[in-house]
């Protein structure tokens, strides 16, 4: 018997399943940052909690507590009192994701946090896991 390539190429991908050709992934924007006297700007801070799919007054507040600085909003930035390195910041990004976005479930990122009473919830859309997060 002879097959033709397109055949069988038809054939073997109708036997994968659909989530396994699914590229989804989360890539962060990179870091907008720049140091000015004693202040750490990061320039493109809305369009980082955009992608993460989080307020972005509750990402300035988890990256304030962890560095134990202050910082203020400004349109689409955030300025932070102190001189930070980019590592550092992304060093915390990836620590966020893993605590408030990755479901540990499914660990995929499409999750939203929920507040029910005094508790909040990480949803997952993709798998419907309810997992308690800490307070910030």
């Amino acid at each position: 018997m002879k097959y033709k390539y397109e055949e069988l190429l038809k054939r073997a991908r109708s036997q994968i399943p659909e989530t396994a050709l699914k590229r989804e992934r989360l890539e962060l924007p990179r870091l907008a940052h720049s140091v000015v006297g004693m202040r750490t700007i990061i320039h493109n801070f809305k369009e980082i909690a955009d992608t993460l799919n989080r307020d972005p007054q509750h990402l300035l507040k988890f990256l304030t507590r962890e560095m134990a600085t202050a910082a203020t909003l400004q349109d689409s930035r955030a300025i932070f009192q102190g001189k930070f390195s980019r590592e550092t910041f992304q060093r915390l990004l990836q620590r966020y994701m893993e605590r408030f976005v990755i479901c540990p479930v499914c660990k995929r990122p499409d999750t939203k946090i929920v507040k029910e009473k005094r508790l909040s919830f990480l949803v997952c859309q993709a798998c419907g896991a309810k997992s308690p997060v800490q307070q910030l």
